[in-house]
């Protein structure tokens, strides 16, 4: 896999935004059709946002691969804010701003206009892509850019396009160039089944397989960066924690501990990985850093203490333990006794997998209310008010992991008996399945901020 150039941006009138080395490395890098994943949306809020994205005019011979207005008209429809107008009851097609006339998108009922061009230099391999976004109501200008990249490269042009739009009306910076890991298995046979490690843009185009194997592949985790991923593999038959480089598949094995190694999570700054282990007994949470390599037991008790999930400033642990009898959520300060651990969570019968979303105070987490309810479902925990909003209605759902600008959550569900992943976002009110052609789709992991 060969990493694509960045994309470059020129801005006029801009308001934009140990090595371990496995034989069988080099086989798994091929470009995957059988995971892929495709949004398909299954609630939107009740009044989205009008918006017209007229058809990019391309000023070049031939035809493009890629259809950019299709992919920003896409990107904003799928996150369920956004209403586009149809292309055929568009009263003009303007591609710049001098042929931008208000008076034709206030009578469609249209809020903002998105226009653009596309163009490439004679014997060029680059295209330059520039977009003028606009507030129709009052008349004004929101954002103009021009970006510069590759013809492989106008999927990312148009999910950058639509970061623009979807900060420029929300407020809120978007993720659409944002990416996913999720894991797939295929039943072979009544004994075996085959395990990838699949990545995808958020909406599940374009995925590639990082690794395959006949052992299960758990826990995906991006590092802050997004360069690296860590993830547990049984090909030892023995469960073990990985880091991969995604660009060029370089792999090490970090952890080599008796018993159970699991659960790696990057803390925030990119030097360590939280994990569980049980090397000294039952399994506990520990610190390991990525450069000593020297490791900080966090957690000693003789109960579970799993699941870690970093605090957004590093300086904190949650877990979910079962030293109450059933799974509860706990907080710990890195380098505290275990006398310092503050149990989060009492108004559920079982509460587990919390993360903190960015703004650092509210926790996604999945949570079974009573004994006599066996529904397991995606909530939010306010810790200071201990305000609790339940997000979605299924009934086998796990895995949650938040979206970079903390907007969505994704996580894995049963729908018609297979795994699926499925996005909610924080507010309840958008809802969007990304199921797979083939396979069980489960775990995924929502990249930060790429770019």
């Amino acid at each position: 896999m060969i990493p694509c150039k960045p994309i470059v941006g020129g801005c006029k009138s801009c308001v934009s935004g140990r090595s371990l080395l496995l034989s069988c490395l080099f086989s798994l890098f091929a470009v995957s059709v059988q995971a892929e994943l495709s949004i398909q949306i299954t609630q939107g809020i009740d009044n989205p946002i009008p918006i017209a994205v007229v058809p990019f005019d391309w000023e070049g011979s031939g035809v493009l691969s890629e259809d950019i207005g299709q992919i920003v008209i896409n990107d904003l429809e799928q996150v369920g804010e956004f209403r586009t107008l149809s292309r055929t009851n568009m009263l003009s097609m303007p591609s710049e701003e001098r042929e931008v006339f208000y008076r034709d998108w206030r009578i469609l009922a249209q809020d903002y206009l998105l226009v653009g061009k596309i163009n490439r230099s004679q014997g060029s391999q680059l295209v330059q892509v520039q977009y003028e976004l606009f507030d129709i109501n009052r008349e004004l200008k929101l954002a103009g850019e021009v970006l510069t990249g590759s013809v492989a490269q106008l999927r990312d042009i148009g999910h950058e396009i639509s970061n623009v739009v979807f900060e420029q009306v929300t407020g809120v910076r978007g993720a659409f160039t944002s990416q996913i890991l999720y894991i797939v298995s295929d039943q072979l046979d009544a004994d075996t089944f085959n395990f990838r490690l699949e990545k995808a843009d958020y909406d599940g185009a374009r995925s590639q397989t990082l690794l395959e194997t006949r052992q299960p592949i758990m826990s995906p985790s991006w590092s802050p960066d997004g360069q690296d991923v860590a993830y547990v593999s049984f090909e030892t038959t023995l469960p073990r924690i990985y880091i991969q480089n995604i660009s060029t598949g370089l792999r090490r094995q970090i952890t080599n501990y008796p018993n159970i190694n699991s659960s790696p999570v990057w803390s925030p700054d990119g030097s360590k990985l939280a994990m569980v282990l049980s090397k000294d007994g039952s399994p506990d949470i520990y610190v390991q850093d990525l450069i000593s390599n020297q490791l900080m037991r966090i957690t000693d008790h003789p109960a579970i203490d799993t699941e870690p999930s970093w605090s957004a400033d590093g300086n904190s642990i949650v877990f979910m333990s079962d030293r109450t009898g059933q799974p509860q959520i706990y907080q710990i300060p890195i380098g505290a006794s275990s006398f310092n651990v503050e149990r989060l969570t009492y108004d559920c019968f079982q509460c587990m997998k919390a993360k903190f979303l960015p703004d650092g105070v509210n926790l996604v987490h999945v949570r079974r209310e009573t004994r006599q309810n066996p529904n397991y479902q995606i909530a939010i925990f306010n810790i200071d008010t201990l305000r609790v909003i339940t997000l979605t209605d299924t009934s086998l759902d796990e895995s949650p992991s938040v979206a970079p600008n903390g907007s969505m959550i994704m996580y894995a569900t049963k729908f018609n008996g297979r795994g699926v992943l499925d996005a909610v976002s924080i507010d309840g009110r958008v809802k969007f399945r990304l199921p797979s052609s083939q396979g069980d789709v489960r775990e995924p992991a929502w990249s930060p901020f790429l770019n």
